[in-house]
């Protein structure tokens, strides 16, 4: 069993009903949200219609026994630098949100669940492959 760590569109993709996301997530020792994603979450949430709806699905999804909200700290500031001078230096910048999103699952030592591909640049970072739809 693994740690996942949920990126913003895999969270989505959940919450749309992606059974291969609810399978993936059910094998997990525990399920990680970085502060990061949530702040993503409640922008796009600002963004829509159903902002009150999304913030209580979002709340009772965080209640959940294996469900951890991971902070920003001092370590993932570290991850954060050596992930991003990496990228720099290769010449393959992701977006910055992404590198902080990196930078908690190297921390943790959790795969990341995303269907974002530019990860993929990120060294050393495990990144769970779903099966095609």
């Amino acid at each position: 069993m693994s740690r996942t760590l949920l990126d913003t569109n895999a969270y989505a993709a959940l919450m749309a009903g992606d059974s291969r996301v609810a399978e993936l997530l059910a094998s997990s020792e525990a399920v990680l949200l970085s502060a990061v994603v949530i702040g993503e979450l409640y922008d796009g949430f600002l963004g829509g219609s159903r902002n009150l709806e999304n913030r209580r699905v979002l709340g009772q999804f965080r209640e959940k026994p294996r469900t951890v909200c991971v902070p920003v700290t001092d370590a993932t500031a570290e991850w954060f630098a050596e992930i991003k001078r990496s990228l720099r230096r290769r010449g393959k910048p992701i977006p910055i949100n992404d590198v902080w999103i990196a930078a908690s699952c190297m921390e943790h030592g959790a795969h990341l669940l995303s269907f974002d591909t530019h990860f993929d640049c990120v060294d050393g970072l495990l990144v769970h492959q779903l099966p095609e739809e």
